[in-house]
């Protein structure tokens, strides 16, 4: 029997001008050394440029995207000791997961982009992905191919 607690999931509050938990999790991905100011206003300048950009409501195109982005099934690596072999076996994520995953692939595809400031490049790649376009979206294709790929193994288990 096993002695660990279960330790809860300790959500972050919501952002306290759109009010929303989506954009505090944005922001907790973007925080680097406990720059909290910093990442505050990379978001408030990415949904201006949204607004400039697209006219529309910036908060409903970022949950479009992240709603294009967000993984249904993902691999993971899994050793059959009886084979001595590794398979990638497909499994189902859970919502909160793909939402992390999301933002973590929306962040990483914008700080490739070619681009100036780390708003241009964010604000460039959520209007993408809210159309079903840009490196994020082909991020998920390319996870839910693979899952599809190896639904053959399934059932691997030791």
């Amino acid at each position: 029997m096993s002695r660990r607690n279960i330790v809860k999931k300790h959500y972050p509050l919501p952002d306290l001008k759109h009010n929303s938990f989506l954009i505090s999790l944005l922001i907790a991905k973007i925080l680097k050394k406990g720059k909290t100011r910093l990442a505050h206003s990379i978001v408030l300048d990415t949904f201006l440029l949204i607004k400039e950009k697209t006219s529309q409501e910036p908060l409903k195109i970022f949950e479009k995207a992240v709603k294009n982005i967000t993984p249904f099934v993902a691999v993971k690596t899994q050793y059959v000791k009886k084979k001595k072999s590794s398979y990638q076996v497909p499994f189902e994520v859970t919502r909160y997961r793909g939402t992390t995953l999301a933002l973590r692939w929306l962040i990483k595809a914008a700080k490739n982009r070619s681009g100036r400031t780390i708003s241009l490049k964010l604000a460039s790649e959520i209007i993408d992905a809210s159309k079903k376009l840009g490196n994020a979206v082909k991020k998920r294709e390319e996870t839910h191919s693979m899952a599809e790929a190896n639904k053959a193994f399934a059932h691997a288990k030791d």
